[in-house]
C-alpha cells in the first residue's frame, strides 16, 4: 500500500481511500477521496504543459491508471491523446496522438507505451522519449477489432487485449526504437463488444466486461466465469485487498455516471455534475509492474 503523497506542499487523501477517475465533465483526470466525497487532485491538459493546439486531443478522458510506484498516471482520451503525468507537480512528462477514439493505454517493460483505439480497430505502439514529443514520435499500428483495453502481464511477458468476442495475447519485440507486437493466442469469449480489461487485485486473473456482463478470467486455466457483480453496461471494474469493495462504473446517463458503485450497486463515491467514465482504486498494480518501479525512457 502506498503512503500519503505530498502534492505541492499539501497532502492529498490517503491513497487507501482514494480512487482515480476518468472524468469527462471537465476533460480531466481526478483523484477523489471516498471518505470525504471530495476531489483532492486533478489534471487538466489546458492547465499543464500540453500545447494549446493539442488540448483537444484530451477531450473526453477515457481511462487513467496508476503507474511507476504510484507516482505517475497514464491516461488516454477519446480525442486521441495519450499522456504520462507526474502526480507531484502535474507535469505531463510525455504525450502523443494515437487517434481513433482511444480507450486505454499500458506501459511496456522498457518504458514504451501501447494504446487501444476502437475507431479504426488498432493498438498503437509509441517509442517514449521524454525529451522529444509529441512531434516525430515513432509509432506502429497493430490490428485489433474494437480496441478498448490493454494489460501487460509481467509474469508471462505478454500483452492482453480483448476485442469484440476474442481475448488476445501478444508478445512484445523489446525493440526500443521500433516497438512491435506479434499475436500469440486468441481465446473465444461469450458475449460481444469487450470493453474493460483490468487485473484482479492479488490474483492471477483479469476482470473483463462486455455486453454480456462482467467476468473473471483465470489466466492459468483460461477459464472465464461470470463475476458476482452487477452486470449491466459496466465500463470499468477495480478491486483491492481485503476490506476494499470491488468498484464499478455503471452509466446512469448516456455513457457516464456521477457516481461510482460497489459490486452490489451501492454508491461508494458520488458528486453531482460529474461525468465519470472509469474509476480505479489508487493502488499499485503488481500484476503488470515490478515493485518499486521507476520511470524508464527507452534507450
Amino acid at each position: 500500500m502506498i503512503s500519503a503523497l505530498m502534492i505541492i506542499g499539501s497532502i492529498i487523501a490517503q491513497p487507501d481511500t482514494s480512487i482515480i477517475l476518468a472524468e469527462q465533465s471537465e476533460h480531466r483526470v481526478a483523484i477523489a477521496d471516498v471518505n470525504t466525497q471530495k476531489i483532492t487532485w486533478d489534471w487538466k491538459p489546458a492547465a499543464s504543459n500540453v500545447k494549446p493546439e493539442h488540448v483537444k486531443w484530451f477531450s473526453s478522458v477515457s481511462d487513467a491508471k496508476l503507474v511507476y510506484n504510484g507516482k505517475y498516471i497514464l491516461t488516454v482520451a477519446s480525442g486521441g491523446g495519450v499522456a504520462l503525468i507526474r502526480i507531484a507537480d502535474k507535469k505531463t512528462v510525455f504525450y502523443a496522438y494515437a487517434g481513433g477514439n482511444t480507450h486505454s493505454a499500458e506501459l511496456l517493460p522498457d518504458g514504451n507505451i501501447v494504446t487501444a483505439s476502437s475507431t479504426g480497430n488498432f493498438l498503437m505502439l509509441f517509442k517514449v522519449d521524454t525529451l522529444h514529443f509529441p512531434e516525430n514520435v515513432y509509432t506502429k499500428k497493430v490490428f485489433i477489432e474494437f480496441g478498448h483495453n490493454v494489460v501487460w502481464d509481467q509474469k508471462r511477458q505478454v500483452l492482453w487485449s480483448a476485442g469484440l468476442s476474442k481475448l488476445k495475447s501478444f508478445t512484445y519485440n523489446f525493440n526500443c526504437d521500433q516497438p512491435d507486437l506479434v499475436l500469440k493466442d486468441s481465446i473465444e469469449l461469450p458475449g460481444h463488444e469487450a470493453h474493460d480489461l483490468f487485473p484482479v487485485y492479488g490474483e492471477d486473473a483479469l476482470w473483463l466486461t462486455n455486453n454480456g456482463g462482467v467476468y473473471k478470467f483465470d489466466i492459468a486455466t483460461k477459464q472465464l466465469k461470470q463475476a458476482d457483480i452487477i452486470q449491466r453496461s459496466i465500463k470499468s471494474v477495480s478491486s483491492g485487498p481485503a476490506g476494499y469493495p470491488t468498484i464499478v462504473l455503471q452509466p446512469n446517463e448516456s455513457w457516464w455516471s456521477n457516481e461510482v458503485l460497489d459490486a452490489q450497486g451501492k454508491p461508494v463515491f458520488s458528486q453531482k455534475g460529474l461525468r465519470i467514465y472509469k474509476a480505479r482504486w489508487f493502488l499499485e498494480n503488481k500484476f503488470s509492474y515490478p515493485a518499486n518501479d521507476e520511470v524508464r525512457v527507452c534507450k
